[in-house]
C-alpha cells in the first residue's frame, strides 16, 4: 500500500513538472513576441507656394465670396491609409505608415490659401451646404497614389472640380486636373513628399481654372 501511494504520488509530480514545463514555455512565448511597430502619421501640410497665374482679364463688378466645399474622395481613397499601387486596377495600402487625416480632409485649407492668393474674391471661406456665398467650389480626389509600376515610382493625383453659381445652382465650369511627382525612393516617407509636390502642382490649375471663370 505504501509502495503504491508513493508510484502515485511520483506520478502527480511528474505530471505537475510537465504543466508546469508547457506554463513556462507559453509566458516566455508571450514576454518574448515582438510588438508590431506603431504606425508613422504624415500630412499634406506644404504652405501653398506662390502661386505664378496668368491674369487674361480684368474682373468685371465687385469682388466675390467663394465659398469652398469640404472635399471628397472616391473609394478606396477615403481614409487615413496611404495607398500604393503595384498592379493596374488593384490598390494596396502600407501597413504601418497613414495619413494624420484622410487627405481630402486635408486638402481643404490648402484650397483656401490657393483661391485666396489668386486675389479674385473678397472672402473665401471653408464650409459646408449651408454656408452663403456667391460661388461655391466642390472637389473630388478621384486617386492620391503612389505608383510602383514605373521606376523611379511616382505619386498621382487627379482632382475634379465644380464651379457653380451658388444663387441659380447653375455650374459654370468644371475641370479634371491631374499631377504627378517623382519619388526619390520607393518608401512611404518618399512618397508623402512627392505627394506634398503633386498637390503643389495641382492647386496651381485649381487657382487658375478659378481666375479663368466664367464672368
Amino acid at each position: 500500500m505504501k509502495i503504491l501511494g508513493m508510484h502515485i504520488a511520483a506520478r502527480w509530480a511528474k505530471g505537475l513538472a510537465i504543466l508546469l514545463g508547457a506554463l513556462s514555455l507559453c509566458a516566455c512565448s508571450v514576454l518574448g513576441k515582438t510588438a508590431s511597430p506603431p504606425p508613422a502619421f504624415y500630412a499634406l501640410d506644404s504652405a501653398p507656394e506662390p502661386i505664378a497665374l496668368q491674369v487674361s482679364r480684368a474682373v468685371d463688378g465687385p469682388p466675390l465670396t467663394l465659398i469652398i466645399s469640404p472635399p471628397r474622395a472616391a473609394s478606396g481613397y477615403d481614409s487615413q491609409r496611404i495607398v500604393y499601387v503595384r498592379q493596374a486596377h488593384q490598390i494596396e495600402y502600407f501597413a504601418h505608415s497613414e495619413w494624420v487625416d484622410p487627405p481630402a480632409r486635408m486638402l481643404g485649407p490648402l484650397l483656401v490659401l490657393a483661391a485666396q492668393q489668386t486675389g479674385g474674391f473678397a472672402a473665401v471661406v471653408l464650409a459646408s451646404g449651408t454656408a452663403a456665398g456667391d460661388l461655391r467650389l466642390n472637389t473630388d480626389i478621384v486617386r492620391l497614389q503612389h505608383n510602383f509600376q514605373t521606376s523611379p515610382s511616382r505619386v498621382q493625383l487627379t482632382l475634379r472640380a465644380y464651379l457653380t453659381d451658388e444663387k441659380t445652382r447653375r455650374v459654370l465650369a468644371w475641370k479634371e486636373f491631374s499631377g504627378e511627382a517623382l519619388a526619390i525612393s520607393d518608401t512611404p516617407q518618399a512618397g508623402v513628399a512627392a505627394a506634398n509636390r503633386v498637390v503643389q502642382q495641382v492647386l496651381t490649375q485649381v487657382a487658375q481654372f478659378l481666375l479663368d471663370r466664367p464672368r
